[in-house]
């Protein structure tokens, strides 16, 4: 990897990943003479030499990463400015760290899947669904990537529009009502967004002279004080509202279940695997480091919220004859976990909320493939209408169980690492450990919280007991194999379906590949802001020598080294003088940190 790292490969191996298949949506789109066939195999092609140069970039951070925080292949370039007289600064930023990595490989390995996958289910306008699905691919690529906030947001907006298109024109009889309150729903939180956006920008310039957004530069305001605890709050909430809206965080999900139930099978995949991480991600990146006073004074209303969540999402998947829509309540509940661990501000609730984004991703987007390839074959996907389809389809009951058993936290699968370490975060979350002071949260969201896991098990096990077990049932149409598609799976759908299997069991079986790239990112790029600021505010909890430079008259970006942490030379915390990190799978085996 050391041969591939040096040239304009090496210097620009995101730029390439992101935008490779933007070109090639590009060129797909002026191809109007192909048939479908050579449009699929042209845009499976393009994501799976995304997915391979995300592979390639995965290798070359590994092979530069020592075990920190700090973030790799990071390219920088000047965007657009008026000059040095207008102080404008913004930039074309990118880095991988600890965090974004593990998001960017998911979003890069589900993709292909769900582009193959579509292979059966789309019957027109080819060139313009494959055109749209790469155009999505690029954008979700280059949120996960993005360390400039502009930035960052046109990524995450654009995400709009092709999803808007995907279920408008080939989702269901409802496609169009569950488009418009897909695209009005999160733009709107996404104004409210733009706003705070700008506001940031305006303080930096009034505290530096530089109209700047990029991340490093706004960690550094909250560091240096110059966001006040009131501001703080609104600006909070300003960032709430496009991110609570795009998880969803209950009582923000009504857009949810209509959109995924109408879309069509990749537009669900990639909407419940991808597109809700944004929401997720952008709290734990942006949220909680630059607005800290807020995110800790907020965290119990955020906890109520996630617990909420977790417990509605779980009773209306229940009720639900849809299998579809069962699934996409799921993601409510599931989605609520996520956010329970984050706002415990502890490092085992940080990595288990990482961890549950991608358990999720993984689980509930081969979920929805399944349910995908069985509504390709009877046209209906209720419960009171299909039954005992395992004695008809024996290789699809097998998936639909191993992705079932993932999703409610089977020990041995995926999804139990990451809700053990939720439930642990906000469990110690009120105790003052080794490293940091106590977080907002504690036993009292930690019981709830942990009733939602039990409800999971009973609501994918009641749908898995009508749609697999029983007597048969099948609609008075019978079986449609008018696409070619024979009663159990095919070769091609067993092929898109087993390596979502294999990476849930290795995950399941040895989270640390996981975990150990994740924790020093959250610790340093996460906990450190928010328990720094708390310290700030009394003078005993810094300790500051000859050699430090004295906060109020430093840069921006001098508070913070390249991966926007505050470094450990420049700030030391009292209680967390002698801190010694321990790897959270470590303490899962051997006792709690």
């Amino acid at each position: 990897m050391s041969l591939l790292a040096n040239g304009f490969f090496g210097d620009h191996i995101l730029t390439i990943v992101i935008f490779l298949p933007v070109i090639a949506a590009a060129l797909l789109f002026t191809r109007s003479n192909w048939d479908a066939g050579l449009i699929r195999r042209f845009a499976f092609g393009a994501s799976l030499l995304t997915l391979a140069l995300a592979i390639v970039a995965a290798f070359m951070f590994f092979d530069a990463w020592s075990g920190d925080s700090g973030f790799r292949l990071v390219e920088k370039a000047d965007w657009f400015s008026g000059g040095e007289d207008t102080g404008l600064k913004i930039q074309y930023y990118v880095g991988l760290d600890g965090i974004s990595l593990p998001l960017l490989l998911m979003t890069a390995f589900l993709t292909p899947l769900a582009v193959w996958g579509s292979f059966t289910g789309i019957q027109d306008r080819h060139r313009e669904y494959y055109s749209l699905m790469l155009l999505l691919f690029g954008a979700m690529l280059g949120v996960f990537c993005a360390r400039d906030l502009l930035l960052f947001y046109i990524f995450f907006e654009f995400t709009l529009i092709p999803l808007y298109f995907l279920i408008g024109v080939w989702g269901g009889p409802l496609r169009e009502k569950a488009a418009n309150m897909f695209f009005i729903y999160t733009l709107a939180g996404s104004m409210l967004t733009f706003a705070a956006v700008l506001y940031l920008g305006w303080l930096a310039f009034t505290a530096t002279g530089v109209f700047t957004l990029e991340f490093d530069a706004l960690y550094a305001l909250a560091a240096n004080g110059h966001i006040p605890a009131g501001v703080q709050w609104w600006l909070f909430l300003a960032f709430f509202a496009g991110f609570a809206i795009k998880v969803p965080l209950f009582p923000f999900h009504t857009w949810l279940p209509l959109a995924h139930t109408e879309a069509p099978t990749a537009g669900s995949v990639i909407l419940a695997a991808v597109l809700l991480k944004l929401g997720t991600y952008g709290f734990m990146r942006l949220s909680m480091p630059i607005f800290p006073d807020a995110a800790m004074a907020l965290g119990p209303l955020m906890g109520v919220l996630a617990v909420v969540g977790i417990i509605y999402g779980a009773l209306a998947a229940w009720v639900q004859s849809d299998v579809k829509k069962l699934v996409a309540y799921s993601s409510v509940s599931h989605l609520g976990f996520c956010l329970l661990g984050m706002f415990s501000l502890k490092l085992a609730g940080l990595s288990g909320s990482l961890f549950y984004m991608i358990n999720h991703g993984l689980s509930t987007g081969a979920l929805f493939l399944v349910v995908g390839m069985i509504y390709e074959r009877y046209h209906t996907r209720e419960m009171d209408q299909i039954g005992g389809l395992g004695r008809k389809m024996p290789i699809m009951a097998f998936f639909l169980m191993v992705f079932t058993m993932s999703s409610i936290g089977l020990p041995g699968l995926n999804g139990y690492i990451g809700e053990f370490l939720v439930l642990l975060g906000t469990f110690t979350s009120a105790q003052v450990d080794t490293g940091y002071g106590a977080g907002p949260l504690g036993i009292w969201y930690a019981i709830p919280a942990a009733s939602g896991i039990l409800l999971g098990a009973i609501y994918m096990l009641h749908m898995v007991k009508n749609v697999v077990f029983g007597p048969v049932k099948e609609p008075g149409h019978g079986f449609d194999s008018s696409t070619g598609l024979k009663q159990d799976l095919t070769g091609r759908e067993i092929a898109i379906l087993t390596p979502i299997a294999i990476v849930c069991l290795v995950l399941g079986v040895y989270p640390r590949l996981m975990t150990d790239v994740m924790e020093p990112s959250l610790d340093r790029g996460v906990l450190a802001h928010v328990y720094y600021a708390a310290d700030a505010e009394e003078p005993a909890a810094v300790v500051q020598t000859d050699e430090t430079p004295n906060w109020k008259d430093v840069e921006p970006e001098s508070p913070l080294d390249e991966a926007g942490a505050i470094p450990d030379d420049e700030v030391r915390l009292v209680r967390s003088a002698e801190r010694t990190a321990v790897p959270l799978v470590a303490a899962v085996e051997g006792g709690v940190r």
